[in-house]
């Protein structure tokens, strides 16, 4: 199951009381105090592990807690720290505090870490006080985890163009594939390496979005925003017009929809490719497509591989052209 958002809580361990004790020896008349400080509390950590996709451990276990310290000793000796609670989480996961809504760390590089509550400093010993104190609370929060994947291409269109297909071809993944709509019901990652080279992009197979996906008509926006991250946009359309659809009007239904939702989709590079040209009315239709639209538009069946060799070659093209501009801009 793919999970993308969770609710968790977190405390952070209590630092541990401080001693309270007396060194008595013959040479002294009083008592001398000696008590040894309570070490610290445990913080709660996330980090980004790139071994894990989903936040699906968050979905069942939703409360975490970290060690607290231990207490001072006699002879001065501190207590010992308390051990950190270390949270693995896809790498594109957003912290949120979920009482204020404020994004405490966007986790998108893998190893990245943020403590997210920290521990109670242990109290004071006697040793260096009239009296011994006890350790101080750890922080305490609610948060709101928000998985938005990391992927060089997203894979977008109506349901049912075979997006899952494409991906499934060019990829190793091994997505759900049927003749119906909305079998794809959450985002899937491929990847797809060119040959005698060490260059792959990460694609991203999103769910059919259909009109009104930015208001969240068919968890459209749930969708969307895992291809904000995205370098460029593979923009997939079922050209032999099946099941009484438009081309044309698909195309613009799905712009108005990256438009409306807005974060900089409508700027993304975008790939444009007419699939199912294996059936007999896709010709016809490509050719009405292009004169209405002036766009360039490869043509592709998924089903029978036909055109896919050109297509990784554009595919990569856009990759290299994209992350050139970035170096540039870097620098």
């Amino acid at each position: 199951m793919f999970v993308d958002t969770a609710k968790i809580a977190v405390c952070a361990g209590r630092g541990g009381k401080g001693c309270e004790s007396f060194e008595r020896n013959r040479f002294k008349i009083y008592a001398i105090p000696s008590g040894g400080d309570g070490g610290g509390g445990g913080d709660v950590i996330l980090e980004a592990d790139q071994n894990i996709v989903t936040l699906l451990d968050f979905y069942y276990r939703r409360h975490f807690r970290s060690e607290k310290g231990g207490p001072g000793g006699s002879n001065r000796k501190k207590g010992k720290r308390g051990k950190d609670l270390l949270l693995r989480v896809p790498p594109g996961t957003v912290v949120h505090e979920a009482l204020t809504g404020l994004r405490l760390r966007d986790l998108k590089s893998v190893g990245e870490r943020v403590i997210v509550a920290k521990g109670g400093a242990g109290g004071k010993g006697n040793a260096d006080r009239e009296k011994a104190t006890e350790g101080i609370p750890g922080e305490e929060r609610e948060l709101l985890l928000e998985l938005r994947l990391i992927a060089d291409c997203g894979i977008v269109g109506f349901p049912n163009v075979g997006k899952s297909t494409l991906l499934s071809k060019l990829t190793s993944a091994h997505p759900k594939i049927a003749s119906y709509p909305f079998t794809t019901t959450s985002p899937l990652l491929g990847v797809l390496t060119q040959k005698n080279s060490k260059r792959s992009v990460v694609m991203a197979d999103i769910p059919g979005l259909i009109e009104g996906a930015h208001t969240g008509k068919g968890l459209g926006d749930q969708f969307l925003k895992h291809i904000e991250r995205t370098s460029f946009l593979l923009h997939l359309m079922d050209m032999s017009g099946s099941e009484g659809r438009n081309p044309v009007h698909d195309y613009e239904t799905i712009r108005h929809e990256l438009a409306s939702y807005g974060k900089g989709l409508l700027q993304k590079s975008e790939l444009l490719v007419a699939n199912k040209m294996d059936l007999p009315s896709s010709k016809e239709n490509l050719s009405r497509f292009q004169k209405k639209l002036k766009r360039e538009i490869l043509p592709i069946s998924a089903l029978t591989g036909e055109g896919l060799e050109k297509l990784v070659k554009a595919l990569f093209k856009v990759f290299t052209s994209h992350h050139e501009k970035e170096s540039i801009r870097k620098d």
